[in-house]
């Protein structure tokens, strides 16, 4: 048994060597051949065979943003601080009420903002509003309608962040002066 764990150990570290030796083929070259732009330096790469990109999907760099920095966000906040918040979830780009109760009995309703942009459009909003009714038994129908309501939220929330976003590009220029290409002479 023990000469079996040593020719299993010995095997082991042969084929470890032998990988590993494996790997480094290197053809020596001159740096005077080799450009010193790294972009030049991957696509001649790439030509060639000898490089390997996962993925070239997100070439552009994010535009990130805090949930307190977006105008869209927090005015759609404001303009639901009326109803209770289910879910508000920045990066998921969603806002869920709970059900809201109205002055007629058993008869509730519930808002979703879906945020399709950053930019303050009417396009970058989906808002979705549902009814549920619920019998004397407690049994409960859900439907989404179709109404003026979600129509009148959309205006009201776009029009508080452009308000924002005014406001805070105000604050900007105060703080920081106004931005002015001069052009170089």
């Amino acid at each position: 048994m023990k000469i079996s764990l040593l020719i299993t150990k010995i095997i082991i570290i042969i084929g470890l060597c032998a990988f590993l030796n494996s790997c480094g083929s290197f053809k020596m070259t001159d740096a005077k051949e080799v450009s010193p732009n790294p972009d030049e330096r991957v696509k001649k790469n790439m030509e060639e065979g000898k490089g390997l990109r996962l993925s070239n999907l997100n070439k552009q760099s994010g535009n990130f943003q805090f949930a307190s920095s977006n105008p869209l966000w927090r005015a759609s906040l404001d303009v639901l601080d009326f109803a209770p918040l289910l879910s508000a979830n920045y990066s998921g780009g969603i806002i869920i009420t709970d059900w809201i109760e109205t002055d007629t009995q058993n008869e509730f309703f519930k808002i979703t903002i879906k945020f399709l942009s950053n930019e303050i459009r009417p396009d970058g909003l989906d808002i979705g509003i549902h009814q549920k009714i619920c019998s004397e038994k407690n049994i409960c129908n859900t439907n989404k309608l179709e109404t003026k309501i979600s129509n009148e939220l959309k205006i009201k929330i776009l029009k508080t962040a452009a308000q924002y976003e005014k406001n805070d590009l105000a604050k900007f220029k105060e703080e920081n002066g106004e931005y002015r290409v001069v052009p170089v002479k």
